[in-house]
């Protein structure tokens, strides 16, 4: 049977220690309980049990005062016992003032005299940014880009302005229209896009620093540099024709490079060709003058003589290239002619080239003429004949 069933009569079926008074069916004396809970605090924090009813009470009451103590104390230390790992930081305010930054381990601080503020210094951020903005020539571009960053300063990041990664946004946007505001817009688009983003990182580290936002920018990546959607397909014409011009001014530049060597060489070939023909004329000149000079001196000693040996060396040099007639003579000496046109079957026609003893046909046929005459008169008339050799 169950101890609050009718007829249950066993005290120590109830759990709360009471027995059967007058067999009451009801539920236990919630003040009865109250104080039993109140007689176990007592004597755990040194109160005696029994006596009277009003020292029972006081007894519990300040039993319980201390239980609220103690856990109240047990709650504050537990809030005020921090961790600060080693990724982090930890600044201190002392009654609205700046007190301490503490690194990484076990600290505890005390509020409401004292707040602290934890962050994460070694880990870097990213902030993307895309806009559009006008470049030097008056273009539109738009750059896509992402910033990343850390906290350098936690004092300064937490005390010195109201949202630093507000005023990051608003700095990354500044540096960089000023950057590209200052370029042209193929620079932007094509080779210039890393010298672009070294400076709006020096750029922005210098706002950042003038703010005194505790942040250090790490790297700027530009991720993409594009014309508005707009005019996408007309920037992608200029860029083709862009480089079909690249590339026909290579072609050129390559044909240059080989032909204007093979020209160099000809010409410095001409030259030395030209120079050698310079010195061999000279020095001919010089020898026929030093020639003559010592023919003539030779010819103030012996006119008659000289005269005659010029005049034999000549005709020699005449005869020696030219086809000769022979004329048998009787009674005297067989003669050589000079070949007569009419009589060789040459051509009649005058030729102004020149021999290689430097006179021209023409005065090699007078000179031969007048050598003729000359024999003629140096011959009998009555011993010549008509026979002929070839």
């Amino acid at each position: 049977m169950a101890w609050n069933e009718p007829g249950g009569n066993d005290k120590h079926q109830d759990p709360w220690g009471g027995g059967n008074k007058g067999n009451n069916q009801g539920p236990p004396d919630l003040d009865e309980v109250l104080r039993k809970f109140q007689q176990k605090l007592s004597g755990l924090f040194g109160g005696k049990g029994g006596g009277s009813t009003s020292g029972r009470r006081g007894s519990g009451s300040s039993g319980m005062f201390s239980l609220v103590v103690i856990i109240a104390v047990v709650l504050y230390v537990w809030n005020a016992v921090y961790t600060v790992d080693e990724k982090e930081q930890a600044v201190v305010l002392r009654l609205g003032k700046y007190h301490d930054t503490v690194g990484p381990g076990l600290h505890m601080y005390f509020p409401p005299f004292e707040k602290k503020f934890q962050e994460r210094v070694t880990e870097f951020r990213t902030y993307n940014l895309r806009q559009q903005m006008l470049t030097e020539d008056e273009n539109i571009v738009e750059v896509a880009m992402s910033v990343q960053y850390n906290v350098g300063n936690l004092k300064d990041f937490v005390l010195q302005v109201e949202d630093p990664i507000s005023s990051l946004e608003h700095a990354t946007q500044s540096a960089l229209r000023h950057v590209v505001g200052g370029s042209e817009m193929h620079s932007v688009l094509t080779e210039g896009r890393e010298a672009l983003a070294d400076e709006v990182k020096e750029r922005l580290q210098a706002y950042i620093n003038l703010y005194k936002a505790g942040i250090n920018v790490g790297r700027i990546n530009v991720e993409a540099t594009q014309p508005p959607r707009e005019v996408q397909a007309s920037f992608d014409d200029v860029i083709r024709a862009r480089e079909d011009k690249e590339r026909v001014q290579n072609k050129a530049q390559a044909y240059s490079n080989a032909i204007i060597p093979e020209a160099r060489g000809e010409a410095q070939r001409k030259l030395e060709e030209a120079g050698g023909y310079r010195q061999e004329v000279i020095a001919k000149a010089e020898g026929e003058a030093d020639r003559f000079s010592r023919l003539y001196a030779e010819y103030q000693k012996a006119p008659e003589v000289t005269r005659e040996r010029l005049y034999l060396d000549a005709l020699q040099e005449v005869l020696t290239t030219s086809n000769k007639v022979l004329v048998d003579v009787k009674g005297g000496n067989n003669v050589m002619y000079l070949p007569l046109d009419k009589l060789t079957g040459g051509n009649t026609g005058v030729n102004t080239s020149t021999s290689s003893t430097g006179l021209t046909q023409q005065e090699m046929n007078s000179i031969a003429n007048r050598v003729a005459d000359e024999l003629r008169k140096r011959t009998p008339t009555s011993t010549r004949t008509g026979r002929t050799v070839r």
